[in-house]
């Protein structure tokens, strides 16, 4: 059985573009995997969040990736920040790491040309962190996108580095775990462009939207004046209409509709309120049961200690060890 690690980022609230990337499949990992998933406050640091947005947030992604289905009875589900021992690790990483392979990070080159009022350590050791996150629990396998990729190389060439240091056989090399085909690509409403918060509110569909906010931000979706000959090619704002209605209606709305724009015969309006009412059924259980949770601070708190002790059982003992290759004396 594989052991697999995975960050989830504290952005607030989830949109059916994060249930259909990597929180799907997630769910099916964790009844074949042993599955670590941590919320990676540290990180946001970077970016000096303000300390109610960062509690906030890190409670309502918490709250919502329960609520989608993960378990923590299946699943070791934790706040990173709950386990120190990843900041020694990450500090003897450092150690380790070197100044030039740090700064050819993409993500760090972007960072700078972005943001370069605020170019801090923390950026520039960025993927050691991660590495931190990933050999804290010695995780065989990782789930990451293509902005992530080069990080995870990073990650293995510190494992490397360690095991080579101090001639050990200790750290695996974590692979990436490729989600392939499995993965759904969601457009949002603005026209262009994939669902998500940085494309404006209006953009995407959240799990916790209540079903008015849902309907406007459906009939504000981008369209165009409609198609002037049968068969016409569909524009991309009507390509990602449809798309998103394969996903959350019926097939034989969306032969009806597709039938409709093919013979020039659509209107927009009725398209938009037929979806907005199936993507109100599809989030309409998520919601119900993010509000569920959310009220049950009992329940939540009992998921934070839970996770908190089996992260850092399986920290502790990486750390030990890794303390005693390096030479420290453990009392």
């Amino acid at each position: 059985m594989d052991t697999v690690l995975s960050g989830i980022r504290p952005t607030g609230n989830l949109h059916l573009g994060n249930y259909f990337g990597a929180l799907r499949n997630f769910i099916t990992m964790q009844n074949e995997n042993n599955c670590y998933f941590f919320i990676a406050d540290y990180h946001s640091l970077t970016t000096h969040p303000n300390p109610k947005d960062l509690a906030r947030n890190v409670r309502q992604v918490l709250i919502e990736y329960l609520a989608a289905g993960l378990d923590p009875e299946k699943s070791t589900i934790y706040v990173q920040s709950d386990v120190p021992e990843v900041v020694e690790l990450y500090l003897f990483l450092n150690m380790n790491a070197y100044l030039g392979e740090l700064e050819r990070a993409t993500s760090f080159k972007d960072k700078v040309r972005q943001q370069p009022q605020n170019v801090n350590a923390g950026l520039l050791t960025y993927p050691t962190l991660m590495a931190a996150d990933i050999l804290i629990h010695r995780a065989t396998k990782v789930p990451v996108g293509k902005d992530q990729a080069q990080h995870l190389e990073m990650t293995r060439t510190f494992a490397n580095r360690f095991n080579r240091m101090y001639e050990v056989d200790y750290f695996p090399e974590p692979q990436a775990y490729n989600f392939g085909k499995e993965l759904v690509k969601i457009p949002g409403l603005n026209g262009s462009g994939k669902m998500g918060k940085s494309e404006g509110e209006g953009n995407a569909i959240y799990l916790a939207d209540e079903p008015e906010a849902i309907r406007k931000k459906v009939m504000r979706a981008v369209t165009d004046s409609g198609p002037t000959v049968p068969n016409q090619e569909k524009p991309d704002a009507i390509k990602n209409l449809f798309q998103l209605m394969s996903i959350v209606s019926d097939p034989e709305t969306v032969k009806f509709f597709d039938e409709q724009y093919n013979s020039c015969q659509i209107r927009y309006g009725d398209m938009k309120k037929q979806l907005a009412e199936d993507m109100i059924k599809f989030v309409q259980p998520y919601s119900e049961k993010i509000k569920e949770i959310a009220a049950d601070e009992e329940y939540l708190k009992k998921v934070m200690l839970m996770g908190k002790e089996k992260a850092q059982a399986s920290a502790s003992k990486t750390i030990k060890e890794v303390r005693e290759i390096i030479g420290f004396c453990n009392n």
